[in-house]
């Protein structure tokens, strides 16, 4: 099907205006705080050196580097770092995050950041890269049953859960580009959509370094609403798992508290710039909405009304182009 035929949907979520104002009290551990600095802590005692080798693509016009860090527990973690060619630098940098499924690709796709002037890094996600986009890290832990996919790896046990890896791998990506020389280290964005955009803010609220977080129609927000108003995966995974184990009804969701981006968005300070698409059929509006509404620092948010979860595309790089670059010019 070609994108210019692709299926109508239509509004089922909240009407605009209670959406707008939507602001779930949503669990908040006891221990959320120290859960995530002793997990950090553990992670940054085990880091190595990163390692950055150059590799030939064939593009002129942008530098790029296969880069090997060490992620949650001192796992190997894949990534690109690309760089204009020839820039002089100290560069600004976005640190690119993936959805669902998808890896960090092939060494050619660049993107529009290193075209724009940015150091780009863009983050494999350990386990996935064979749903849409390649990738080439290994999720080495092991855990209990679970539905196929990701949602309900661990899920009984936060210090066990899948997210609690990815999460702390963006981490120790985005501080890794922070001490690339060529990178200026107070001027790290991160970005991403749907997966992308929940990790985005995850690393916004557990890193105050960030300089700026652009979230597009994110992932992993709100599990309480997303999972009783969407039927759509990866949601539905955790509906799946809690239809055959109806008694991890309660451990589940208390293990999700620690990992719900609409909850953490709370700590996080950088100015963001958000995006919904109002026919979402995956990540409903209203959770957006949630991580939005609780957002920690200055914030925007763009809406497109008649769109799914494709969301603005194109047309919202535009947006981040020109805010991201106005946000540089007003701190000098």
């Amino acid at each position: 099907m070609g994108q210019g035929n692709l299926p109508q949907v239509a509004y089922y979520d909240l009407p605009k205006d209670e959406l707008r104002n939507y602001s779930p009290d949503l669990p908040w551990p006891a221990d959320l705080e120290r859960f995530w600095a002793e997990t950090l802590a553990a992670s940054r005692a085990q880091a190595w050196p990163a390692s950055f080798e150059k590799v030939d693509t064939g593009l002129v016009l942008v530098d790029t580097f296969d880069v090997t860090f060490a992620g949650f527990g001192g796992h190997p973690v894949r990534a690109w770092l690309h760089l204009p060619a020839n820039a002089a630098g100290p560069l600004p940098a976005v640190v690119c995050y993936q959805g669902y499924g998808g890896g960090r690709g092939l060494a050619h796709e660049v993107g529009p950041w290193a075209l724009a002037g940015y150091a780009s890094l863009v983050m494999d996600t350990r386990g996935q890269g064979s749903g849409w986009s390649p990738g080439d890290t290994p999720d080495p832990a092991s855990t209990p049953p679970s539905q196929p996919g990701f949602m309900t790896r661990g899920i009984l046990d936060p210090h066990d859960y899948y997210y609690r890896r990815v999460y702390t791998d963006a981490v120790m990506a985005f501080e890794v580009a922070r001490s690339h020389p060529m990178v200026q280290a107070d001027r790290v964005a991160v970005t991403g959509a749907s997966q992308g955009g929940g990790i985005s803010l995850a690393v916004a609220a557990l890193v105050p370094e960030v300089w700026a977080a652009m979230v597009d129609v994110p992932f992993l927000c709100d599990f309480p609403r997303a999972t009783e108003v969407t039927a759509t995966a990866p949601y539905s995974e955790i509906v799946s798992y809690l239809k055959v184990h109806r008694d991890h009804v309660g451990p589940a969701f208390a293990t999700l508290a620690y990992f719900d981006a609409a909850t953490l968005a709370k700590l996080a300070k950088a100015p963001g710039l958000f995006s919904v698409a109002l026919m979402d059929q995956t990540c409903p509006p209203s959770t957006v909405y949630a991580a939005y509404n609780n957002y920690g620092g200055s914030k925007q948010m763009i809406e497109y009304p008649f769109n799914d979860h494709e969301g603005g595309q194109s047309f919202h790089q535009a947006v981040q182009l020109k805010w991201l670059r106005s946000l540089a010019s007003q701190r000098g």
